[in-house]
């Protein structure tokens, strides 16, 4: 074919459909010499090589420009490029500082955190691991030579192209999975890089470990510990012959990071427990991204998530004292409290009515999801809200609650709590009245925090399905709060479904619970009760929250887990609040043919 035949070129764009194959979309952090944006050809190629789709970003601060761009982002490529200007970690200029960039300092740094906010895998290249340490909670030495004491030279004169010095790698890590091929040296954990800097990572903060360092000690990778995509390394990759293993792993956890938004769009997502409306007399803005809470709609919406069922939550008083003795806000008794919750979230969903709604039924989260709205539903956490007045739950129903756990942490006139002193041997009298009245009325029966006699008394009394909406399972975290295989096995005969909490003391007995653990129970929950009985009730806001999946921002990272373990769209879909609606929808209905 002639070259210089465009329109020939242009007739086989055209000549079969769809034009082109979807690749990954990565931007790249372009670099900035007055008055021009550049940047190094190497970069783009090896995106290009490793299967993704290059693009520019330039050093804009614009924030309504960066946000537009993260989302059409798969990946992010921090380049490399000059120092930093110290005074952005707050510390006056080293002697042996470099040349600063005021250009681009802020935008990247900008970028950097919204991309970390929305899970976007991120690839970061001798100033971009830098970057990733500034924008993160790490700390960056000026000046390596004058604060390390080096031993070995990090800014040479050589080409790029050519390997200048050894790296270690640590054997537990995405690292030394790329290049295990590679790897030589007594321990077998050594690659030669290129070297180009005098600034370096020193500290990397809480949210990264160290993977990699220079015979000196210098640090010379980093990866996440939150069960993100993201590394950073000091050397330049895009100029080495064995450097695309680093841009192929790139590739592939944006076609993940794709591929699980994707599915987001045709999914509902619900997490059916969180306690942040406690927090919401204090005067939080739900709008903003507001660090005293964990779930808002910027959370929510970094997240992929689309609805969840806020708790009215009330303590339980001990003997002796009083109800509001355990609340901040003088109120009278328990139910005007409840009340006052619910107040302040219509008062939130009324100020953001163009993003929020309330949701009364399964077809009113769909609906708000085809317009584009979040959804929250209202719920109650302790049968203390209705002090003692059985016709307080019509009144909560007309509020449109979906839920109510019968009690919390200390028994309550309805039934005995897991952690109470068996007031009543299970469900009492007046427990009983309530439970036939919520199913009446079409309110679900929560027995999260119920002890195992409540449970079992419940089951026999409920007409209707059950749930237990934050709880975990007894087999792997011996605590009373968690559900025994002989619950799970009850629960699911009888049709109801156990949403797996993020509650760290319920998920193991030591040590810290991440991601991994939580996943653990899904599987454990799934093995004993079937796929069309479990979900997630994050318990966000009521000391819920791992490493990987810390608030709702980050609920994303359970998807992508589900489909890494080859999870199907439908039972994801079931996971992510398919089953619980279900029981909801039945619930709901039956309480309408009464």
């Amino acid at each position: 074919m002639n070259y210089f035949d465009w329109q020939s070129q242009l007739d086989r764009v055209y000549a079969t459909f769809p034009e082109a194959q979807r690749k990954p979309v990565i931007g790249i952090t372009g670099n900035y010499t007055e008055p021009e944006c550049k940047l190094g050809e190497a970069y783009y190629k090896s995106v290009l090589k490793a299967g993704g789709t290059p693009v520019i970003i330039p050093p804009l601060c614009d924030t309504d420009a960066i946000i537009n761009t993260l989302e059409h982002l798969d990946g992010l490529l921090l380049s490399g490029g000059a120092d930093y200007n110290p005074l952005y970690c707050g510390e006056e200029p080293a002697t042996g500082l470099g040349n600063i960039n005021s250009e681009r300092d802020l935008p990247e740094l900008l970028i950097t955190r919204l991309a970390y906010n929305r899970q976007i895998p991120m690839l970061g290249i001798c100033r971009g691991i830098q970057t990733l340490a500034m924008a993160l909670g790490g700390h960056v030495a000026q000046d390596i030579a004058e604060e390390s004491g080096l031993r070995i030279k990090h800014s040479q004169n050589a080409r790029r192209s050519e390997p200048t010095h050894s790296v270690i790698i640590e054997e537990d890590s995405t690292l030394y999975d790329l290049y295990k091929e590679l790897l030589s040296g007594t321990e077998g954990r050594t690659i030669f890089v290129n070297s180009f800097h005098h600034q370096a990572v020193d500290n990397p903060g809480e949210r990264f470990r160290v993977t990699a360092r220079a015979a000196d000690g210098v640090v010379e990778a980093i990866e996440s510990l939150e069960f993100k995509s993201i590394i950073g390394v000091q050397w330049h990759p895009e100029c080495l012959a064995d450097g695309l293993q680093l841009f192929q792993w790139l590739v592939k956890q944006a076609a993940h990071y794709r591929e699980t938004c994707n599915l987001h769009q045709r999914i509902l997502t619900l997490d059916t427990h969180c306690d942040t409306p406690m927090f919401f007399p204090q005067g939080i803005n739900f709008g903003s991204r507001d660090p005293k809470i964990l779930v808002d709609l910027h959370k929510m919406t970094e997240g992929h998530q689309d609805a969840v069922i806020m708790a009215a939550y009330l303590p339980q008083p001990k003997i002796g004292e009083t109800f509001s003795s355990q609340v901040a806000f003088p109120v009278n008794g328990p139910t005007e409290y409840a009340d006052l919750i619910f107040d302040k979230i219509e008062e939130i969903v009324d100020k953001h009515k163009d993003y929020l709604s309330i949701a009364r039924t399964p077809g009113d989260l769909y609906k708000d999801k085809r317009k584009g709205r979040k959804s929250i539903m209202l719920a109650i956490e302790n049968g203390l809200a209705l002090n003692g007045n059985l016709q307080t739950l019509r009144h909560f129903a007309q509020r449109g609650i979906t839920y109510m756990t019968l009690c919390h942490n200390g028994d309550n006139d309805i039934c005995d709590s897991a952690k109470g002193c068996n007031t009543h041997n299970g469900v009492s009298l007046f427990g009983e009245q309530v439970i036939r009245e919520m199913n009446r009325l079409g309110i679900m029966v929560d027995l999260s925090h119920a002890n195992e006699k409540s449970f079992f008394d419940a089951l026999l009394i409920s007409n209707q399905p059950i749930v237990c909406s934050h709880s975990s399972c007894r087999a792997l975290c011996n605590h009373p709060r968690n559900l025994t295989d002989e619950q799970m096995r009850a629960l699911a005969a009888a049709g109801g479904v156990m949403q797996i909490t993020l509650y760290p003391g319920f998920l193991r007995s030591d040590g810290e619970a991440t991601l991994h653990d939580v996943m653990k129970h899904v599987e454990h929950a799934v093995q004993v009760m079937g796929i069309d009985h479990v979900g997630l009730g994050t318990d966000f806001d009521g000391d819920g929250g791992v490493r990987g999946l810390a608030n709702a921002s980050e609920l994303l990272n359970f998807t992508r887990t589900l489909l890494l373990c080859r999870y199907s769209e439908s039972d994801i879909q079931k996971l992510w609040g398919g089953n619980f609606l279900r029981v909801m929808a039945q619930v709901q209905a039956a309480s309408q043919k009464a």
